[in-house]
C-alpha cells in the first residue's frame, strides 16, 4: 500500500482503484472477490476481511467512500465499518452522516447528524437554456 503513488488521478483499474471504490457485500456466497455493480473495484465477503485481519495483525477496518443511509453500517460481525460524513448528499440524497470516535480500546461511539437547514436544499432547479443557444 505505501508503495502506490497516491498523488494521481484515479485509474480505471489496479490497486489505486481498487482501494477506493471496492465494496463489502455482506451476502453469504461471496467468499472471495466479485465484480462490483459500481463498475469499478470489487466487491468482498466476510472471510476476506478474516484473513485481511489476521495477515495484518489487525482488529478492526474502517472505511468510507460508500454512501450509507443511516451514517455508519457494520459489516461481518463488526469487524469492518463503513462511515459515511456527507448529509444529504448531492443535495438529493436526504441521508444521515456520521462520525465515528474510538478510544484506545477500540470501543465505538456514533455521533450521527443530519444537514444543516441551509445545506439540507434540494437539488437545484435546472435552467432553461437562454435562447441564444438555440
Amino acid at each position: 500500500m505505501k508503495s502506490i503513488d497516491r498523488f494521481q488521478e484515479i485509474p480505471h483499474e489496479g490497486p489505486m482503484c481498487d482501494y477506493l471504490w471496492s465494496d463489502p457485500d455482506d451476502r453469504e456466497m461471496v467468499d472471495e472477490w466479485e465484480q462490483n455493480p459500481r463498475g469499478a473495484g470489487v466487491v468482498f465477503g466476510g472471510k476476506l476481511v478474516d484473513k485481511f485481519l489476521k495477515s495484518n495483525n489487525m482488529d478492526l477496518i474502517v472505511r468510507a467512500h460508500q454512501l450509507i443511509m443511516e451514517g455508519y453500517k457494520l459489516h461481518f460481525g463488526n469487524k469492518l465499518i463503513t462511515i459515511w460524513s456527507a448529509p444529504n448528499y448531492c443535495y438529493r440524497c436526504n441521508n444521515i452522516a456520521a462520525i465515528l470516535q474510538l478510544d484506545e480500546n477500540l470501543r465505538t461511539n456514533y455521533i450521527t447528524f443530519n444537514a444543516s437547514p441551509e445545506n439540507n436544499k434540494q437539488e437545484p432547479e435546472k435552467m432553461a437554456l437562454p435562447e441564444y443557444f438555440l
